[in-house]
């Protein structure tokens, strides 16, 4: 399977500009941390940034709610502070979903620019 994926590649190369080469070998799949450092570019990368801020508040929130709960004595102390941190927790996990869910639409939509430079490539070289 991979000598024959490194044949196709080798084919759309071939058909391939100069420029275009460029941005194909752009296209290649990213590591993981290529992929996090990716969320802060573009049109969006300032949400992402505010929510990885959002993020970190509400780590330090449900940090400072644990440590609450284990000084609390009363039992109505014990489920606020529980009860808060379940929250924060949740608010964390719930924006970090979000932002894996960013990374993986960037992979799919440089997955389809690859597909349609090799489409436009392939109808060229007929």
């Amino acid at each position: 399977m991979k000598t024959n994926m490194e044949d196709i590649d080798k084919l759309i190369k071939e058909t391939l500009s100069q420029e275009e080469i460029k941005f194909y070998e752009s296209l290649e799949e990213q590591n993981m941390f290529n992929q996090v450092f990716g969320l802060f570019t573009g049109k969006n990368k300032w949400i992402l940034i505010l929510m990885n801020v959002m993020t970190l508040v509400f780590f330090g929130l449900f940090l400072y709610c644990v440590v609450q709960f284990f000084e609390a004595n009363e039992t109505k102390a014990l489920l606020k502070w529980g009860i808060g941190s379940i929250v924060f927790l949740l608010g964390v996990s719930m924006l970090k979903v979000f932002a894996w869910m960013q990374m993986d639409k960037n992979t799919i939509l440089r997955e389809m620019k690859r597909l349609e430079l090799q489409m436009s490539s392939l109808l060229g070289k007929l």
